[in-house]
């Protein structure tokens, strides 16, 4: 199965970078999947309706979130009426929508998307998502009654990202990091088989602080003052970074994994058509 991911779409320009690079991603990569994070999407806080109908559009089968999947008031209602639109799983179970969902490919196959955060530096008191996930692959097992596992974990902390790929490493194909919005260059394939990258970094303009325009968060840093004005998404050039990921179709196990960054300030990927 080949699995598309985009990493986090901050505001207006990482929306336009998706809109113009997904044709060419999937003409280039065929991917089974595509999931994207749309946590930062509505301005850099949180999603709407109307993105997460952009992105479907755009071949979407499932948006994940992160700690602002509830800036955007409307969406308390409407992510109990999308199934694809996923909250992390260890919110509590009485919190609005859900944490994971399954999409049936046109060959049959099955992949299970989970979403997860991190506890480690987040703003939230949230049930630890090792053991959330241990609870979720009670009922499914890699290569037996599903045929791929991805898992976007949200997090802050590098080590919780790492230990939470080894813990799950061999029972998932793949745990790809999110929320720091900064691509990492230690994507591999673990020892039991299971795809990881601690994060996939932004879809978005990188001549920015983790994507917002530069002058409050600078203020805030140098003055040490709480700012009463509301960040907002740098605007330039963008670009989008994600994760390609390929797995066996008999044990659901990555055997590749590729770090997509297309645009500017970073290096490119030179893609070849899988």
């Amino acid at each position: 199965m080949k699995i598309l991911f985009i990493g986090d779409i901050s505001g207006k320009v990482g929306r336009d970078m998706l809109q113009e690079q997904i044709p060419t991603l999937k003409e280039k990569l065929s991917p089974d999947i595509l999931i994207i994070d749309g946590d930062n999407s509505a301005n850099g806080f949180g999603i709407t309706e109307k993105i997460c109908q952009e992105y479907y559009n755009l071949g979407a089968d499932c948006i994940t979130t992160g700690n602002h999947v509830w800036d955007q008031r409307e969406i308390l209602s409407y992510i109990t009426r999308d199934s694809s639109l996923l909250r992390a799983a260890n919110y509590p179970e009485s919190a609005p929508g859900q944490g994971a969902c399954i999409k049936t490919l046109s060959t049959g196959q099955k992949i299970l998307i989970i979403h997860l955060m991190g506890r480690v530096y987040m703003p939230e008191t949230l049930d630890c998502p090792f053991m959330v996930a241990d609870k979720i692959l009670k009922t499914y097992q890699l290569g037996s009654n599903i045929n791929a596992i991805f898992v976007d974990f949200h997090a802050e902390a590098t080590s919780e990202k790492m230990a939470l790929a080894h813990y799950l490493d061999g029972r998932v194909s793949a745990v790809i990091g999110t929320h720091t919005h900064v691509p990492t260059s230690d994507a591999c394939i673990l020892e039991k088989g299971t795809a990881y990258q601690t994060d996939s970094g932004m879809t978005g303009c990188y001549n920015s602080i983790i994507g917002m325009d530069k002058e409050i968060p600078i203020l805030r840093f140098t003055r040490k003052i709480p700012g009463k004005q509301r960040m907002h998404p740098a605007q330039g050039d963008g670009t989008l970074c994600g994760v390609f990921v390929q797995t066996d179709d008999t044990t659901g196990k990555a055997n590749k994994i590729i770090p997509i960054t297309i645009g500017a300030l970073l290096k490119n990927t030179e893609i070849e058509k899988q």
